[in-house]
């Protein structure tokens, strides 16, 4: 497969991942906005200046309201985490890889993409934002079936899961280091339902939590639920394991490569943390580390596959 159409399919998938996680969460706090309950310094952070930091990596120099950040996220066309933007690229670059992408899938993108220039999005976001990111999920939810469905299975398949699954870890990532609490396990343990409730709501894992995890749903067990959970899709395990399984499809002498090494002694290093009982500053510091990896990966998967071509509007690594 050409670098070129690799890069394309890579960004896809990434461009895909990022929308849905960004309306997911604007959906979360949105949520969380309305039911009043106000921040706790303590307690998880989730709020709309949290968001702009989860998608720049840096903090808003001046606070921003709930409106301001729902226009910026949601239809700023050159914003690069809005999810006006992220559709529009991935609809773009489909366009440019028409001959690997079955027809359903680019009827699929086509859609969603006119869909959102069609609805009177602007006025929705004002007054009921909720169907706005409800459309957005369920069009990326489409997507990815018809995927499932019609693609074949080869190296394009590969790369297009590869994309979407690091952006969701990266995403996942950005959200637990901003709105857990900074303080030790005794600010956290006191945060219940609440915000916490947001974070699973942010990513759509609410109910698979409450199977899952017998404990109430406070910051701690919800970051280790969101972090280590191998059978949770939007959990950062499952999508390092997805990565993985992607680029050993993806490239027939996966055993020299450096981003699937990278990601075998990151899979491993998860696998052992997720064992070891936890202890205060535990989880920042496995958070930071993995987020840093996961960075690295991104650039070995450049220099192997891509030949190192720019980036899309890339975001910091570090958030």
């Amino acid at each position: 497969m050409l670098a070129r159409i690799a890069h394309e399919l890579y960004w896809i998938g990434r461009q895909l991942a990022r929308a849905e996680h960004t309306s997911r969460m604007l959906d979360g706090v949105f949520h969380a906005d309305l039911q009043g309950r106000p921040d706790d310094p303590a307690g998880v952070r989730l709020s709309w200046d949290a968001l702009l930091t989860i998608v720049s990596g840096e903090p808003p120099e001046t606070s921003a309201s709930r409106d301001e950040v729902l226009r910026l996220l949601t239809l700023d066309p050159e914003h690069p985490t809005s999810v006006l933007n992220c559709i529009s690229r991935a609809r773009e670059g489909a366009r440019t890889v028409r001959d690997v992408f079955s027809g359903e899938m680019w009827e699929a993108i086509n859609t969603f993409h006119l869909g959102l220039l069609q609805r009177n999005i602007s006025a929705a976001v004002q007054t009921g934002p909720y169907s706005v990111y409800a459309y957005v999920r369920e069009r990326c939810g489409l997507f990815w079936g018809v995927t499932g469905r019609t693609m074949l299975r080869d190296e394009a398949h590969a790369f297009l899961q590869a994309g979407a699954a690091i952006e969701s870890a990266d995403m996942v990532l950005r959200m637990l280091r901003v709105a857990l609490p900074a303080d030790g396990a005794d600010a956290e343990e006191h945060v219940r339902d609440g915000q916490a409730l947001a974070l699973l709501q942010a990513v759509g894992g609410f109910q698979a939590y409450r199977r899952s995890v017998p404990a109430p749903p406070n910051a701690r067990p919800v970051a280790r639920f969101l972090l280590f959970e191998a059978d949770y899709p939007d959990s950062v395990a499952f999508s390092i394991e997805a990565l993985h399984a992607a680029l050993t499809a993806a490239d027939p002498a996966y055993r020299g490569s450096p981003a699937v090494l990278r990601l075998s002694r990151l899979m491993a290093d998860l696998d052992f943390r997720a064992r070891t009982p936890v202890i205060d500053g535990t989880l920042a510091e496995t958070l930071e580390i993995v987020q840093v990896e996961l960075g690295m990966v991104d650039v070995d998967i450049a220099g192997r596959y891509f030949g190192n071509p720019a980036k899309p509007a890339a975001r910091p690594v570090s958030a």
